[in-house]
């Protein structure tokens, strides 16, 4: 009996399975959740920094009061986005460059 139908049939059931390869972001339990200006001022903070500032330091910098719930939520959604990453030591690392994207994009490679 020719068993390679069930290991194939097995293969495709466990790869329908499979959750995407790319993490889902999901935003915490909070009773409010940030505004548009909320975000693009901690964004606008964060690439004023580049790299060097822990999270609370970036944090205690902000030109108005954010609850740290707020702040948090935010930092994690940039990470996910690709514009952010939070290093071991809680430094933050500025990663999205736009015109770099532009030039790639315009030889020849196209982001999804």
């Amino acid at each position: 009996m020719d068993t390679g139908f069930i290991n194939i049939s097995t293969d495709i059931h466990s790869m329908a399975k499979k959750k995407p390869s790319y993490p889902r972001f999901s935003a915490r339990n909070l009773d409010r959740y940030p505004r548009l200006g909320t975000v693009l001022m901690v964004e606008e903070a964060l690439y004023k920094y580049k790299s060097g500032k822990t999270i609370r330091q970036i944090w205690l910098a902000l030109p108005t009061k954010v609850m740290w719930s707020t702040y948090t939520t935010i930092l994690d959604y940039l990470e996910y986005s690709g514009k952010i990453i939070v290093e071991d030591d809680r430094t933050v690392t500025w990663l999205w460059n736009p015109r770099l994207r532009e030039y790639v994009k315009k030889h020849g490679v196209d982001f999804v």
